[in-house]
C-alpha cells in the first residue's frame, strides 16, 4: 500500500522551510525515525526523519524547494 509522507511541522514558529538535501533516493528501505532530509528553517538547517517504514518510490519536492507544513513531501510503499 503507498502512502504520502508529509512535511511536518518542524517548530511551533515555522510554517515554511527550504529543503537543503534529500537523504533518501527512490528504491531506498527506510525505518520510522531514519533522516529523510535536511531543511532550512529559519536560518537553521534541520533534519527530518521518517513517521513511517518501508520503500521511497517517489520523492515529491525538489532540493531548494520551498515546502509549507502539511505537504507531501515523498511517497512510501510498505
Amino acid at each position: 500500500m503507498k502512502a504520502s509522507v508529509k512535511m511536518p511541522r518542524v517548530s511551533d514558529t515555522v510554517d515554511e522551510v527550504t529543503v537543503v538535501a534529500w537523504k533518501v533516493a527512490a528504491g531506498d528501505t527506510i525505518a520510522e525515525g531514519d533522516p529523510l532530509m535536511e531543511v532550512d528553517a529559519d536560518k537553521a538547517v534541520v533534519e527530518v526523519p521518517s513517521p513511517v517504514s518501508g520503500t521511497v518510490v517517489e520523492l515529491l519536492v525538489e532540493v531548494d524547494a520551498d515546502v509549507v507544513t502539511g505537504t507531501a513531501i515523498l511517497t512510501v510503499e510498505g
